[in-house]
């Protein structure tokens, strides 16, 4: 059941927009020196190191159970491997704000996937007119690009659908570490852990990162603030709104995180956005509080009293 959040709780979430928002600003700085599966390969590696330094420094026992490494491969692949590298590889075609406003379409995929597997997140009216006008806004950014010719900035756009997509099943699956009853900061060094096992001999075979130019401060500090800020800081409040508040809740940061990501983008890239895609991103914005609903029914209840 979708509850009130409390103070911490809206502080936690506002915090992980912010932390979420500036991992498309390191991604802008990263694709323009490394290749993606570099990228996203040192960003979980990195993570997964800090995590369970974390694991140690706080007394959690690593587990030892095969169903739970294979929750978290699973998990994982859904919210680490899949959707980082769609989206670092779009940003190589896009801008870093526009990929923050397309990413914000996970709750639209995520209503619609929970309504066919789940028992208690059914589609409602509000939610159907939420997936319908956030779906309105994504063909408002892109349609121009379809209605032409296919190039790379429409496949960019489509790579962070793609991600978007996958997120939104990644929240579902990652209902099962509270039934497992693990501490938030365990799923979020497993799962990066997985990521890792998984993507360092593909980034190694097909990259081959040695033979690229040696990175300077600024590709390092990027690398440092994705791996650290915006994947291990940014999972362990992930997990902990998740097992708090619930995915409903937690599926909010998405409209907070593209103001973020636009105005870190503008400062530090120079980016601007063209007016199609704001219009898209207050499309979105409005079928996103749709789909929660809250802002709905505090207008009504003014209304009627």
């Amino acid at each position: 059941m979708q509850r009130q959040m409390t103070a911490i709780e809206w502080l936690m979430l506002a915090m992980l927009s912010l932390l979420w928002g500036g991992s498309f600003l390191f991604n802008g700085l990263l694709v323009q020196v490394w290749p993606p599966l570099t990228i996203v390969a040192a960003r979980v590696f990195v993570a997964a190191l800090a995590l369970w330094g974390a694991v140690r420094l706080f007394g959690h026992a690593v587990p030892r159970s095969r169903e739970v490494w294979l929750a978290f491969l699973g998990m994982g692949l859904l919210n680490n491997v899949i959707p980082f590298t769609l989206i670092v590889w779009g940003q190589t075609h896009i801008a870093s704000g526009l990929a923050a406003i397309l990413n914000a379409t996970t709750p639209l995929f995520g209503v619609i996937a929970a309504h066919f597997l789940t028992s208690d997140e059914r589609l409602t009216a509000n939610r159907l007119a939420g997936v319908v006008i956030g779906i309105l806004g994504v063909a408002w950014m892109i349609g121009p690009s379809v209605l032409g010719h296919v190039g790379d900035a429409l496949w960019g756009e489509l790579a962070v659908l793609g991600a978007a997509f996958t997120y939104a099943f990644s929240g579902l699956y990652g209902r099962r570490f509270k039934r497992m009853g693990l501490p938030p900061i365990l799923p979020a060094a497993g799962q990066v852990t997985a990521s890792t096992v998984l993507l360092v001999p593909i980034a190694l075979m097909v990259d081959r990162p040695w033979t690229l130019p040696a990175p300077g401060l600024e590709t390092w500090a990027a690398l440092l603030g994705l791996a650290l800020l915006s994947t291990a800081v940014a999972y362990l409040l992930f997990f902990r709104i998740l097992a708090s508040a619930g995915a409903t809740n937690l599926m909010l940061v998405t409209i907070l995180i593209p103001p973020s990501a636009i105005l870190l983008s503008a400062l530090v890239l120079g980016e601007q956005l063209e007016w199609r895609h704001l219009v898209g991103l207050v499309l979105i914005g409005a079928g996103l509080a749709a789909i929660d609903g809250r802002l709905w029914r505090r207008a009504l209840g003014r209304h009627r009293a």
